[in-house]
């Protein structure tokens, strides 16, 4: 895989897309073990995303995943907005100055996203919070020589099961601990819809 801006830009629309799309779904989930509004804040938050993409010009993809990081930290409430912005905080602080971002790069960058999300949401992996999703995603692209779209997405797949299984022990959610068991955690949904957009973008890529 290669990001450059013109296809991050495309991620990042793309998610905006999911975001709009799935924001009942996402609302849905926290709604039982959350405050109630996950969807909301992040279907607003990269629509706000999208449109200042669209209005600003780039050099390279840390500038790209800059401003996403300070769109969503100043524009999506409760702790999503922290931790989400913390996460393309740190994609775009790995990768400052790279033009053109392979594998290897985007995968060392991950696992510094996953490291801010651990110091920022106090979490670990294993405790059912978007860490465990992050987490899954940048062990992917570091455990595998060669990544694909579909590889992506069958680590996301198998993650989002996983997470499911877990017992929340961190946040809100842990309040409800046993009863939490089944049920999806928020933050993950929300992440796998982010991967599955750069998962669309990168197959697109790849047949042009």
């Amino acid at each position: 895989m290669q990001l450059n801006v013109k296809n991050t830009v495309q991620w990042m629309q793309r998610a905006n897309e999911k975001m709009q799309a799935n924001k009942d779904e996402l609302t849905a989930l926290d709604q039982p073990i959350g405050d109630g509004d996950h969807g909301i804040n992040m279907a607003r938050g990269f629509q706000e995303v999208a449109t200042k993409l669209e209005e600003a010009t780039y050099t390279n993809v840390s500038e790209v995943l800059k401003d996403v990081a300070m769109t969503l930290m100043s524009k999506v409430g409760g702790a999503s907005g922290p931790l989400f912005g913390t996460a393309f905080l740190k994609l775009s602080t790995k990768l400052k100055g790279e033009e053109l971002v392979d594998q290897t790069s985007f995968g060392a960058a991950l696992n510094e996203a996953v490291n801010g999300l651990k110091q920022r949401g106090k979490a670990e992996e294993g405790e059912k919070t978007m860490v465990d999703m992050w987490a899954s995603i940048a062990h992917y692209f570091t455990d595998n020589e060669h990544s694909t779209p579909a590889g992506l997405m069958a680590s996301a797949d198998a993650a989002l099961e996983k997470i499911k299984a877990m017992t929340a022990t961190k946040g809100r959610a842990a309040y409800f601990k046993e009863k939490t068991i089944g049920h999806q955690d928020p933050g993950s949904a929300s992440t796998y819809f982010i991967f599955e957009a750069l998962a669309e973008v990168w197959k697109g890529d790849s047949k042009a």
